[in-house]
Order: C-alpha cells, then sequence, then structure tokens
C-alpha cells in the first residue's frame, strides 16, 4: 500500500461541497490499486479573510510544503475583491511552488452536448497549457495621481527566457506523447517586445521536437478558430493572459466551464502541485446540493496522473464520464441529479 498526504483547501462555496465527492471516489479508486490517502484539512478562504484580515497565515506555505499534493475547491466570495482572494492564496502557492504549467485538459463528452452543433462527444480533445507563474500577471506597477484627472495605472509584463522556454519544452514534450502538434498562442504583430520574444523561443524550442507539427496563431483568431473548428488542435500553449482565457472558452465550447478540471505543476517536484476545478465558488447555488463535482472528479484523477498511478486515474475518469453518458447529471447540465446522487453512481461504477 502506497501511502500520500494530501494538503486539503475546501476554500469558499461549493469548493467546500465537490471535496467530499474527490475524496470519495479517490478512497474507492485508490483501494483498488493500493493508494491511501491522509488529508490535512485548512481553512483558508474568504472566510477566514473576513474574520482574521488573511486568506491564510503568513507560514501558510510551510505548512503545506512537505504534503505531496495540494487539492483545492474554490476561492472567491462576494465582499471580498477577487484581487484580494487571488493574490492572498492562488498566486502565492503556484509561485512560492514554482508551479510554472497550468494544464487545463479540455474534452466533449457524451452526456454533456457542446454549443457547437458540429461537435459530439470525442470530436474535441485539446490541452490548454498555461505559464502560471509570470507574464501579464506580474506585480510590477502601480497608480499615480489617484481620483484625479490625470490618473494612470502602469502593469508590467514579465517574459523570462527560463520562464517561457519551460513551459514551452513541457508542451511541445506533452504533444509527443499526444498527437504532436502544438499551436502556440501569441500577438506578435501588435505587441512589439514581449511577443516576438515568445515567438523566438518557441521556435528554438519547436527545433528541438522535429515530430511535432507547430503553428503560430494570433490570440484573436486563435479564439475564434477555437470556436470555429476546435477538433482541429492537440495542444495549445500561451502566456499567462492568453492560457488564462482560452482555457476557458475551450471549455465552454466543450459544454461546460463546470466540469472543468486543472493542474498547477511543478514539473520538477521540488514542490506539491496544486489540482482545481476551474468552476469557481457559485455563490448563486452554494449550500443548495447543486454542485457539480466532475470538475473536481477531473482534478483527482490529474492528482493521480502526476503522481504517478495513470491507471487509477482512467479509472476514476471512466467512472465519473460513464455517469454522464448514462444520463446522469447536474442541473448545470440539464440534469435532476443532485451532488451527492451523481457521487453515488460515479462510486457505483467503480466498483
Amino acid at each position: 500500500m502506497i501511502s500520500y498526504r494530501i494538503a486539503l483547501i475546501p476554500g469558499d462555496g461549493i469548493g467546500t461541497e465537490v471535496l467530499p465527492p474527490a475524496q470519495a471516489v479517490l478512497s474507492a479508486v485508490g483501494a483498488r490499486h493500493g493508494i491511501a490517502f491522509t488529508y490535512d484539512s485548512f481553512d483558508w478562504s474568504c472566510e477566514r479573510y473576513l474574520a482574521e484580515g488573511a486568506m491564510m497565515p503568513s507560514d501558510g506555505l510551510d505548512r503545506i510544503r512537505r504534503h505531496d499534493a495540494v487539492l483545492l475547491g474554490a476561492v472567491g466570495w462576494p465582499g471580498v475583491p477577487d484581487h484580494v482572494s487571488l493574490w492572498g492564496l492562488l498566486i502565492p502557492i503556484r509561485r512560492g511552488f514554482r508551479q510554472y504549467v497550468n494544464l487545463r485538459p479540455v474534452k466533449v463528452l457524451d452526456g454533456v452536448p457542446s454549443p457547437l452543433r458540429a461537435a459530439g462527444a470525442g470530436d474535441v480533445d485539446l490541452v490548454v497549457v498555461r505559464e502560471n507563474v509570470e507574464g501579464e500577471y506580474s506585480e510590477i506597477g502601480g497608480r499615480l495621481g489617484r481620483g484625479t484627472e490625470d490618473e494612470l495605472a502602469v502593469q508590467e509584463a514579465v517574459f523570462t527566457r527560463k520562464g517561457v522556454t519551460r513551459v514551452v519544452e513541457y508542451a511541445y514534450t506533452l504533444a509527443g506523447n499526444r498527437r504532436n502538434h502544438v499551436t502556440s498562442a501569441t500577438k506578435s504583430n501588435g505587441i512589439v517586445h514581449t511577443m516576438p520574444f515568445w515567438d523566438e523561443l518557441v521556435e528554438e524550442v519547436a527545433g528541438r521536437h522535429q515530430g511535432v507539427r507547430s503553428d503560430k496563431e494570433h490570440i484573436d483568431a486563435l479564439a475564434a478558430k477555437l470556436v470555429l473548428a476546435p477538433e482541429r488542435f492537440d495542444v495549445i500553449v500561451g502566456s499567462n493572459l492568453f492560457g488564462d482565457i482560452l482555457s476557458d472558452l475551450a471549455a465552454a465550447v466543450a459544454g461546460s466551464i463546470g466540469v472543468a478540471p486543472a493542474a498547477n505543476l511543478n514539473p520538477e517536484r521540488e514542490f506539491p502541485s496544486m489540482f482545481e476545478p476551474v468552476h469557481g465558488s457559485a455563490p448563486d447555488i452554494a449550500g443548495q446540493g447543486k454542485a457539480n463535482p466532475l470538475g473536481a472528479l477531473w482534478s483527482a484523477a490529474m492528482m493521480l496522473d502526476h503522481l504517478g498511478h495513470p491507471e487509477a486515474g482512467e479509472e476514476l475518469l471512466a467512472a465519473a464520464f460513464g455517469a454522464l453518458a448514462d444520463g446522469i447529471g447536474t442541473p448545470d447540465l440539464g440534469g435532476t441529479a443532485d451532488t451527492a446522487g451523481y457521487t453515488r453512481a460515479v462510486l457505483k461504477r467503480v466498483g
């Protein structure tokens, strides 16, 4: 029996409702594969911020540094500005633990109809690889002349050779294990310094992966093509901002952002990686039993894969996707199952 210690951060809203199903299914799948999990739960959230003035304690990273992985529910709540919750929890973890790859797989699933009429189950199967610690989301900048007619805000983007190269290398290596096709998101016709630099580094990496086909698309055209012909894409690599936008767009193309997973990876495994559904805290349905746990289940499957148990991850996904294919879905997908009902259906398939 192999045992893993997982840092559990339920967070806010439906984040507290989707992690228990993930834990239950992980336990069931793990038992079949000789894997056990122990959890340390942390109350880091907007509720904590409102009570104590901080999303997490000052030694938060030290408390979870030695865990094997982090499983996050959702963060965000009315009354706490998004930049406070994000910069108070998610970004410190991502940057403190060098989780420079944000990985977001996207598929059209049986039982989750795409809004695109021509896209059926299996037609769309792509992965967005997002640079996760620098780019447009830097801390460099500021505001001057607040409240005056001359007020201005400056935000600096930061692109480093090391930062761009390592995430692009990850994307090309991933594509080599999939369908050998990488599309780079750029905007070098309008952003004069950082995007040509990005393009040059992508070309350098591409030269080391001759078996992988490379495309370069400007972000505006790429957004349109994701809607018009999503089946043409395999691996899309983009900067922090571009990857963020494209991954949500691609999830919507697949039918629902509510089922989308994400992995924040430290590929060198010097620090724990973090896994989270993309759907957010959904205050409008929190506490009603309507939360869709599929994003959390899919994120848990990605965690299993990262920990070296791809067969267990595939079994978890087969059970989760199988329940949807049998017409058992939560209200966000047009179904009638509640969170517990969908979870029971998945557990039944795990056996």
